[in-house]
């Protein structure tokens, strides 16, 4: 198998900035270099452009000097100066023995017409010598005089020193990149170091979290989408860590909402199979038997109920129906129940009717859970409220007892799965399971609605949710066919 190079992002952000930073400098020396040598060469040959004008000047004024101040011309600038005839024949002027060679050299008939068809008044520049050189040269081809038939001139320049010169211009460019590359990979190291490292602290908490780990917290710094994905996990890990210490909680309730019933159900009849219980007695600890498993299969169904809502399960049967009329139906379940513990039960409503669009059966469900819990703490002879009036779009329903209430350190908790205000887990006639009111809060949210609690230590505990109200349009839909008693106000 090929090894792979890149196999991180880190990697593979450093090669891609400092290939690109590479082949930029690159490019940029590159044009800068040729610019630079385009505008020496371009100088001198100015200047050569301009001792061939010179030296046109002398040929034209006819002197008997002429040719002193041509050699004067070549060996003032370290020139080779020709004049070319004719005929063919040249006449050489320089100084540096460098140029002899070069000007001993015949010139052929090729070359003189090469140099005839170049040639111009105003010289031009060539780069290339009509003769074979042993070091770069520049030219400028003019007429003598005004014509091509009156003779040429040829002033040609020595290239060496502006290569030499353009040498170290160059030299120094390629340090100067040198230098540029460097710090641009420390620079990108530091860049993508900075850009990858939130991304290595987020896949080590990552790791953590699928260990069960969930106290790791990423840093965060600054506002940037790595920082908003860092806030993101630390929130998901908080929320995990929450529902870890729920499910171990959950777990140890239901193992000892279930452990102490069958531990006392195991106790009773090993004794009555022993004979520590006599056979008449039976019918108390079998009715005590009976009980505990009432309890258990209350319990059962009330975490089946729950897992049911909680994992989304369970189809809302949403349709109209007056919350009033359910109300008084639900009441009169617990008429028996009212009568035994000397109760009277107030209902109130602001409204004869009150649509709402809601499951019946789940918002029967709330009801029977919250009247259960008012009559369960409320001691006898006392009175429970139960209203309903509507705001806008909103119904409002609210369930008051006058019981023992709930300390205030405890009303942020009522809605936890198996929390229970009474700390001990032994029954009492109060006792519950801890999940019906769980069970009211989650059928309410499914519903998109919310629901508070107000209670306090000995004076009674108030529960009031809300209900989406049923449009006109949604009341005509449903065709009428609710029966609704006539009586606002029921005592038992």
């Amino acid at each position: 198998m090929r090894k792979n190079r890149f196999r991180t992002i880190f990697s593979r952000m450093m090669f891609m900035q400092c290939l690109t930073v590479t082949v930029a400098v690159l490019l940029i020396g590159a044009v800068l270099a040729a610019v630079v040598y385009a505008g020496m060469v371009g100088e001198y040959g100015t200047q050569l452009n301009r001792y061939a004008q010179n030296a046109r000047s002398v040929i034209a004024s006819g002197k008997a000097d002429t040719e002193t101040h041509l050699r004067y011309i070549a060996a003032d600038n370290d020139l080779l100066v020709e004049r070319i005839g004719t005929h063919n024949d040249v006449t050489a002027y320089f100084a540096d023995a460098r140029w002899e060679s070069y000007a001993s050299q015949p010139l052929s008939d090729t070359a003189y017409e090469r140099i005839a068809d170049s040639a111009n008044p105003l010289g031009e520049t060539i780069r290339h010598y009509y003769k074979r050189v042993d070091f770069p040269v520049l030219s400028v081809y003019s007429t003598a005089l005004d014509t091509p038939d009156e003779g040429l001139l040829v002033v040609t320049g020595d290239l060496s020193p502006i290569r030499e010169a353009f040498g170290n211009i160059l030299l120094w460019t390629v340090l100067i990149c040198a230098v540029t590359l460097i710090g641009s990979g420390v620079v990108s190291y530091y860049t993508s170091y900075r850009v990858i490292n939130p991304f290595i602290e987020m896949n080590h908490a990552v790791q953590c979290y699928s260990r069960g780990d969930f106290s790791t917290r990423i840093p965060v710094e600054g506002k940037d989408e790595a920082a908003q994905l860092g806030e993101s996990l630390n929130e998901m890990a908080e929320q995990l860590r929450g529902l870890e210490e729920t499910r171990r909680s959950f777990v140890a309730n239901v193992s000892h909402e279930l452990r102490s019933p069958l531990t006392s159900m195991k106790g009773f009849l090993e004794a009555m199979q022993d004979g520590t219980i006599p056979p008449e007695n039976y019918p108390e600890y079998i009715g005590i038997v009976l009980n505990e498993t009432r309890r258990m299969v209350t319990l059962v169904n009330d975490l089946l109920d729950l897992a049911r809502i909680e994992s989304g399960t369970i189809q809302l049967n949403f349709e109209v129906f007056d919350i009033n009329e359910l109300i008084r139906r639900t009441l009169l379940t617990f008429e028996a129940r009212l009568v035994e513990n000397e109760m009277e039960m107030e209902v109130r409503f602001a409204q004869e009717q009150c649509a709402v669009y809601a499951d019946q059966a789940q918002i029967g469900q709330v009801l029977r859970n919250l009247i259960d819990n008012a009559i369960k703490y409320s001691p006898k002879g006392h009175s429970i409220a139960v209203s309903t009036y509507s705001m806008r779009k909103t119904v409002y329903v609210t369930v008051r007892d006058n019981g023992i209430g709930i300390p205030q350190e405890d009303v942020p908790h009522v809605f936890d799965r198996f929390y229970k205000v009474e700390k001990a887990h032994t029954p009492t006639p109060q006792m519950g399971s801890g999940l019906g009111l769980s069970i009211v809060k989650r059928i309410i949210e499914s519903h998109g609605q919310s629901i508070t609690v107000r209670s306090a230590r000995g004076r009674g505990t108030q529960f009031t949710f809300t209900l989406e109200r049923a449009s006109a349009s949604k009341r005509a839909s449903d065709g009428g066919k609710r029966n609704v008693s006539q009586n606002n106000t029921v005592s038992l």
